[in-house]
C-alpha cells in the first residue's frame, strides 16, 4: 500500500509541528521539506477541520497541535486522509471485474489493509517526534 502525498504531507505536517514545540508557519514547513506551499495550505486546512492543529493568523500567527501528541493516532489520521480502495474490486459502484464474487484477491487484500491498519493503531504523534535528530533538523528550520 502507498500513501497518497495528500495523507504524507498531513503526517509531516503533524511531525515538524509537534517536534517544534512551538507556532510555526506554513512556509516554514514547505521549505523544510520542498513542498508545494498551496499544497500543504490544503493539507492543513483539513487537519484544522479535523482538530489536528489549530491555525493562528496575524503577525504572529501560524499553526500549533490542536492536541496532544499523545492523543494524535497515526491509524485516524490516516483513515481520515485516505479515501482510496486497494482495487476496483472494493467499490460497489464502479466494480467491473468480471471475477467479482469467484475470486479471493478481494478478501486478501482487505486482509492486508486491516493489518497495516491494525499496526498504525499502535502508534502516537508522540512517538514520532521524540527523535533527537528530529528535533535538531526542526528547529535549524525554526530559527
Amino acid at each position: 500500500m502507498r500513501l497518497t502525498s495528500y495523507t504524507d504531507f498531513a503526517l509531516r505536517a503533524l511531525i515538524f509541528t509537534g517536534a517544534a514545540r512551538e507556532t510555526v508557519t506554513i512556509a516554514t514547513i514547505s521549505a523544510a521539506y520542498g513542498i508545494s506551499k498551496e499544497h500543504l495550505r490544503k493539507v492543513v486546512n483539513q487537519l484544522a477541520h479535523l482538530g489536528y492543529l489549530i491555525t493562528t493568523q496575524g503577525r504572529h500567527g501560524g499553526l500549533t497541535l490542536g492536541k496532544p501528541a499523545e492523543k494524535i493516532n497515526l491509524r485516524a489520521v490516516v483513515e481520515a486522509f485516505e479515501t482510496s480502495q486497494l482495487a476496483e474490486c472494493f467499490d460497489k459502484d464502479t466494480n467491473t471485474c468480471p471475477i467479482d464474487g469467484m475470486c479471493k484477491l478481494k478478501h486478501a487484500l482487505r486482509n492486508a489493509q486491516q493489518s497495516f491498519l491494525k499496526e498504525l493503531e499502535n502508534y502516537h504523534l508522540s512517538d514520532l517526534v521524540k527523535n533527537p535528530q528530529l528535533q535538531v533538523f526542526v528547529r535549524q528550520r525554526t530559527g
